[in-house]
């Protein structure tokens, strides 16, 4: 069973089973639960993989959306309510596209999770282990995404690697 107050941040490549497992997990603790949405369905591929993820939730869960202000939807949230972050490169990729300042960004969300008011689990991408990116903006998200999944990784009590649908313990 998950602490009452934590982060527990899980991370692994593509269809690697972070999501699934992250449910899992919240789904230990007393519900309600809450699932805060990083995605945006710019198109059909994307909205078939956002309807797969609720498919997989049942009742007692409740979706925030927070494409951008991530820091501020976890701030108003209740004291002591399970909630699941996913994803944080998706997170990234939006401030990304916006053209944010991502170190201020970045700053103020690690600011809020090395605080958690509950058990909070946070799901990220794992995209350094593969080619180094043939383009500059490529080449920008996977080293800003390696930077954010270090901080998030040193602020987390727990951080799970999951590989082949499997969870191994990094910390």
């Amino acid at each position: 069973m998950p602490d009452r107050k934590g982060l527990t941040f899980i991370i692994g490549g593509a269809r690697s089973g972070k999501s699934a497992h992250a449910e899992t997990l919240v789904t230990a603790c007393q519900g309600p639960w809450t699932y805060i949405a990083t995605a945006q369905a710019y198109d059909d591929e994307m909205r078939e993989r956002i309807a797969l993820h609720r498919s997989r939730r049942g009742e007692g869960w409740m979706t925030v959306d927070a494409p951008l202000d991530l820091a501020g939807a976890l701030a108003v949230l209740p004291d002591g309510r399970p909630v699941l972050i996913d994803c944080l490169t998706l997170w990234l990729t939006n401030h990304m596209l916006a053209e944010h300042d991502l170190e201020t960004e970045c700053r103020r969300l690690v600011d809020v999770l090395s605080r958690p008011r509950g058990p909070w689990f946070v799901v990220s991408n794992e995209v350094g282990q593969g080619i180094v990116p043939d383009n500059a903006l490529a080449r920008r998200f996977r080293d800003a995404a390696g930077r954010l999944n270090q901080q998030v990784a040193a602020v987390a009590d727990t951080v799970l690697l999951m590989v082949a649908g499997l969870p191994l313990k990094v910390k």
